[in-house]
């Protein structure tokens, strides 16, 4: 999935003169965290999080006279350079930036210019997409040897039952380099023949694996 499917592309921006009380206006108005930095050509120069102008903000605590800090402009708080991706870039790779870099969005910048922003919300929302978690399935965990073709023998056995299956993923078992498991996702909610059929072709099931063999 590209990020260009998942962005926001209705960005508000405010100019780096804007103040921060401009800021702190703006983020509680419009109920986002994020404020990118533009200049006149919409260049993305700098972001502006709701922790960055809470922590320049007077305290209520203050006396009257510290007010006047929230009439300094945004470009004196502002990160920058700012990380950002591009429209064409895939979902799944720019997860790997959220979770190396700690941050909560990234700005979206094509041909020098801001044209969109994707937020840990969009990217926890795509993920549960990808997984097949937002639709009524079951999921069922298959151990594996790791070798080619190995997928579509498995998808084999749910074809046979003409199951649709929603999503597929796959992770290592444990730290042996030799097997996989492959999880799948199936619009059933009843899932025991399919374990039954799987079982039947040898493979052993991780999830469910509380579901009794019949007995002979």
């Amino acid at each position: 999935m590209l990020v260009e499917k998942i962005m926001k592309t209705e960005v508000i921006t405010l100019p780096p003169t804007a103040t921060i009380a401009d800021g702190l206006n703006t983020l509680r108005e419009n109920h986002i965290r994020h404020i990118p930095i533009v200049n006149d050509n919409e260049q993305l120069i700098g972001l502006v999080s709701d922790r960055d102008v809470k922590e320049a903000s007077p305290s209520i605590f203050m006396e009257e006279n510290n007010h006047h800090l929230l009439k300094n402009e945004l470009q004196s708080i502002m990160s920058q350079p700012v990380i950002t991706v591009h429209p064409l870039d895939f979902v799944e790779e720019i997860a790997k930036v959220f979770y190396d870099e700690a941050i909560a969005c990234l700005p979206v910048v094509s041909n020098d210019t801001l044209t969109g922003i994707v937020t840990e919300k969009e990217m926890l929302y795509t993920m549960i997409q990808l997984t097949g978690t937002n639709v009524q399935s079951s999921q069922i965990d298959v151990k594996v040897p790791h070798k080619p073709g190995i997928l579509p023998e498995v998808a084999a056995v749910f074809g046979q039952r003409k199951t649709n299956i929603t999503s597929v993923l796959m992770y290592p078992f444990n730290d042996d380099p030799n097997y996989k498991i492959l999880v799948f996702r199936v619009q059933t909610m009843n899932p025991v023949p399919l374990i039954q059929d799987l079982r039947d072709a040898g493979y052993e099931l991780m999830w469910p694996n509380n579901i009794a063999e019949p007995k002979l």
